[in-house]
């Protein structure tokens, strides 16, 4: 078994070759790695790439954390200092997860903190230094990403003055705090919603600046996640309850109003993260969503990812039923179809144009029957010819053209006349995972298929039949 040692011993043998051996701090750290190394010690757990003073050998992020602490015990209202430590201190962490879990073992999350209370809980600061602030925030980001166990209750009751603070700067790094809080933490998620923060993320949903209304839907979008694998059942689907009770119909009709395609991508995104029961899907359509979503494709025709957002929100709304009808009559075909052409290069958008098409038309035969008219055959066609190596659009046209056939038989003659026989049963050959999916596209096409008992068995006691 390999022998290993602390950071602290290795960070004492490079002070040491710099103060007592004259060596400059690249000499001084390939000096010690050599040394460990002759001596069989392992370092695969050390950070071997710290900046270092160069006068005094010490780690230049540990130095600036004892900096701050010093200042803060110092109860001094020097700031000049005190900003140079919160940008090295922000950079620092900015360098790789290691630079930020030893930040945070050396007490930096809890200085933030003292900073940050300092300047918006103190009765005898009513005016915050707004460049502290910013600056405590900036770092505060960078130490706190991808390592949201940091955040704690002291955290969460911060939120709320700072959101107070009349500063859009402020607000969005606050909101930018708790997007990554939320992420791959169950905990922090429900700590969030129980603390009451809903009415306060909903006050900053408007039009008046884009850049807060950007930040706060992402919270939105990370408080419904579902990725702590140390939580088996999260609140994921009742937390998307309440926020979209509280906010989706606003985010509806807030699309018409922001011109900024950046922000419309976003919107598209969250209402369709909210929409997760069917009373949310009708919600949308009853407030004219659909033709709104319809004038935004329209107008955005070449915009990748306002389309390939608007094509998910689409899908998730026609998992109402009658909203799927409603979403055909108003004219979604032909506004998809023109993407599977103008986009027919790009498999991020004609991959979710299938997905659509395929659930668009799943048991809706009028549905069907509308796609077939304006022509759409000979795109998805086209999409399954230039992208043969991609899996998932071969089984998502597979999923469209079976869905499309299975209630209208006589489209089939015509599927048939454009070689999709034959392209369907070389996907099929390339991509093995996927051949149940290709195989049932064949069937109801009505081409020979040849199907596979996956498992046969022997009873034990005979069978008869009566």
């Amino acid at each position: 078994m390999s022998k290993v040692i602390s950071q602290e011993t290795f960070d004492d043998v490079v002070k040491e070759n710099i103060v007592d051996f004259s060596m400059d701090p690249v000499e001084a750290k390939e000096e010690t790695i050599k040394q460990f190394e002759a001596q069989g010690i392992n370092l695969a757990n050390i950070i071997k790439d710290l900046a270092l003073n160069p006068d005094s050998g010490v780690p230049l992020l540990n130095e600036t954390i004892d900096k701050i602490k010093a200042h803060i015990g110092a109860n001094s209202s020097e700031t000049e200092t005190l900003l140079e430590c919160l940008v090295i201190l922000e950079e620092e962490c900015q360098k790789s997860i290691p630079h930020r879990v030893l930040a945070g073992k050396n007490g930096a999350h809890d200085v933030l903190i003292t900073l940050l209370e300092g300047q918006v809980l103190s009765e005898n600061n009513s005016n915050p230094n707004i460049e502290v602030l910013e600056k405590c925030l900036k770092a505060m980001n960078s130490l706190i990403n991808k390592q949201p166990d940091l955040f704690d209750a002291e955290s969460l009751a911060l939120i709320i003055p700072l959101l107070k603070v009349e500063n859009v700067e402020i607000c969005c790094l606050t909101l930018q705090w708790l997007q990554k809080a939320c992420i791959m933490h169950e905990m922090n998620r429900q700590n969030i919603m129980n603390a009451g923060l809903l009415k306060h993320l909903k006050s900053h949903v408007s039009k008046n600046n884009v850049q807060v209304l950007s930040n706060v839907i992402a919270v939105f979008r990370y408080l419904v996640l579902d990725d702590d694998i140390r939580i088996e059942y999260g609140c994921a689907h009742e937390h998307a309850k309440n926020i979209a009770n509280e906010v989706l119909v606003d985010l509806t009709k807030l699309l018409k109003d922001i011109q900024d395609t950046n922000v419309v991508a976003d919107l598209l995104l969250t209402i369709g993260t909210l929409s997760v029961r069917h009373e949310f899907c009708a919600a949308v359509e009853e407030v004219g969503g659909l033709k709104i979503i319809f004038e935004i494709m329209t107008a955005n025709p070449k915009s990748v990812r306002i389309n390939r957002e608007a094509l998910k929100l689409i899908r998730a709304l026609a998992g109402h039923d009658s909203v799927k009808l409603q979403i055909v009559q108003q004219g979604a075909a032909p506004i998809i179809k023109e993407l599977l052409v103008i986009h027919n290069s790009n498999e991020n958008v004609v991959s979710v144009a299938l997905l659509c098409i395929s659930t668009l038309t799943l048991r809706a035969k009028d549905n069907s029957v509308t796609f077939f008219e304006i022509g759409v055959t000979e795109p998805i066609v086209e999409v399954i010819r230039l992208h043969p190596k991609n899996k998932m659009i071969q089984r998502n046209a597979a999923w469209a053209i079976r869905n499309m056939v299975s209630r209208s038989r006589d489209q089939c003659e015509t599927w048939l006349s454009h070689g999709i026989e034959d392209l369907l049963n070389a996907a099929m050959i390339e991509h093995p995972a996927v051949e149940h999916d290709i195989k049932a596209a064949l069937r109801d096409l009505g081409c020979k298929v040849v199907l596979k008992e996956e498992w046969t068995g022997t009873a034990e006691k005979k069978i008869v039949n009566s």
